[in-house]
């Protein structure tokens, strides 16, 4: 017994009897509904083996029912997949399951049937993938759909579903067919069902507490879509319009998908925090989904975390650290290790050993060289501490790099204030500064000890009245403090 018999003996089960008693005349029917059935189960025996004769089998079925019923329906969604998985005929699948649409009206229970459009589409959109995983037929693997045909599936199953006013499924087969065009990469046609999504959502009941939960959805299709155009600036535009949403219970992997293109947005910007903040978020529901995404945002928040410079390691907190020896993970748990010890060429060997698992990631492999750099910029603070002079190609092999990177580091510590000196360019020398620091650092405890003595004087001042006021303050002034630089 496939998955079709449980769909349809769990909705016949929920038909209870009531207690009605049947007549003798109803014998010859049960008689006739016997016969269709060992029709159905002979036919279902053809599919693996004789599909040919399974769909005349099926059709012969269909076409001895007088009138549309379930044994009618049955058949006809079976010589769908034998069609679509099994012979591998996508326009002829097309037109059964066409037929089988005109039988939801009436023929079997808006359950069943919902659950039966969906399992159709499901294995059409996964060109027969999840098709061979479930119901136990299998072609020749991945079904070769042309564009169109994949269209016309979807048209077919909304005018059904918009003649018999099934507004639920219609948003559901919507959001199906959005997620397919997102796959395949098809922005035009996605954009275009975006737009009527948001119509559909706009003109529902606003009492509905599920319009929040369908609008997210959309925005998640809608985030991926500007994530992958690089449309930047309508990313930023619908990620707040996400955080804006009240009403609504989504999915978590929903809200880790928006969680996850608003870290990349932040990457994008270069506001390290910000998306170290979002990653995680989107850690959390991809975990409490149970989806393998976890793993791979899990790597880009280890990623932001060492952009971030935090000395605290990712994997300490409760969420990240059953994660921290998954064979995925073991690369990054190195690699911080690594930036927490300053280990610069450590950090170049792991990226190299390990370029399936971290190289081989372009949104990683773009931020590589800023992670890079930054820890370049931690190695090179504290390797030129105890000296006063060096020369730029003695750092330039410490560090590995060319001369002209590490004028260019140094040229930025030195504006950024955290390095007092002067880079020589015709001696090629970095001159530290370091009596010249130690100058400003007296000069400012000075002042800082002269602000504190204002104070005090002050405040005796404000204390003390009339004459007591200013004797004090003759005695503040003539006490002959003097202060020696």
């Amino acid at each position: 017994m496939d998955e079709d018999d449980m769909d349809y003996l769990e909705q016949a089960d929920s038909d209870d009897d009531h207690g009605f008693e049947y007549s003798d005349d109803d014998t010859d029917n049960d008689d006739g509904s016997q016969d269709v059935e060992n029709m159905y189960y002979k036919a279902k025996g053809l599919k693996e083996d004789e599909p040919e004769d399974a769909l005349k089998a099926f059709r012969a079925i269909v076409t001895s029912q007088s009138e549309k019923n379930e044994w009618g329906f049955k058949a006809l969604k079976q010589s769908t997949k034998v069609l679509f998985l099994v012979l591998q005929r996508p326009a002829d699948a097309l037109a059964t399951y066409t037929e089988l649409l005109t039988y939801t009206k009436s023929a079997v229970t808006r359950n069943y049937s919902e659950k039966s459009i969906n399992s159709i589409l499901d294995y059409v959109g996964e060109g027969g993938k999840s098709g061979k995983k479930k119901g136990g037929v299998g072609g020749k693997g991945s079904v070769k759909v042309d564009v169109e045909v994949l269209e016309k599936f979807y048209e077919v199953t909304r005018e059904a579903l918009a003649e018999s006013k099934n507004d639920r499924l219609s948003t559901k087969t919507n959001l199906k067919l959005a997620k397919l065009w997102l796959d395949k990469k098809e922005y035009t046609r996605l954009n275009k069902l975006i737009r009527d999504l948001h119509e559909a959502i706009s003109a529902g009941d606003d009492s509905d507490q599920s319009k929040g939960t369908v609008l997210l959805e959309v925005y998640a299709l809608e985030i991926q879509m500007y994530n992958e155009t690089k449309n930047f600036k309508k990313l930023k535009e619908i990620y707040n319009a996400c955080l804006q949403v009240r009403s609504a219970i989504p999915h978590p992997r929903i809200m880790g998908v928006i969680r996850e293109c608003g870290g990349k947005m932040w990457m994008g910007e270069k506001k390290w925090n910000n998306a170290s903040e979002d990653f995680f978020e989107s850690f959390k529901n991809y975990d409490e989904a149970g989806s393998p995404q976890r793993i791979q945002v899990l790597k880009y928040l280890v990623l932001a975390h060492m952009l971030v410079g935090n000395e605290i390691n990712p994997f300490d907190s409760q969420e990240t650290k059953p994660y921290k020896n998954d064979p995925e993970i073991t690369a990054m748990t190195d690699l911080v290790d690594a930036y927490h010890r300053r280990e610069v060429h450590t950090a170049e060997r792991i990226l190299r050993d390990h370029k399936a698992t971290i190289m081989d990631d372009p949104f990683i492999r773009q931020y590589i060289g800023d992670l890079l750099r930054t820890l370049r910029t931690q190695y090179l603070l504290d390797l030129i501490k105890p000296y006063t002079r060096l020369e730029l190609s003695f750092l330039a092999r410490q560090l590995n790099i060319d001369k002209d990177e590490v004028e260019e580091i140094l040229v930025g510590l030195i504006l950024e204030g955290k390095v007092e000196g002067r880079i020589d360019q015709v001696g090629a020398r970095l001159e530290l500064d370091r009596h010249s620091a130690l100058e400003k650092r007296r000069y400012a405890a000075l002042d800082k000890w002269t602000t504190a003595l204002e104070g005090v004087h002050g405040a005796i001042a404000s204390k003390s009245g009339g004459s007591g006021g200013a004797a004090s303050e003759r005695m503040m002034m003539g006490g002959g403090f003097e202060i020696m630089v």
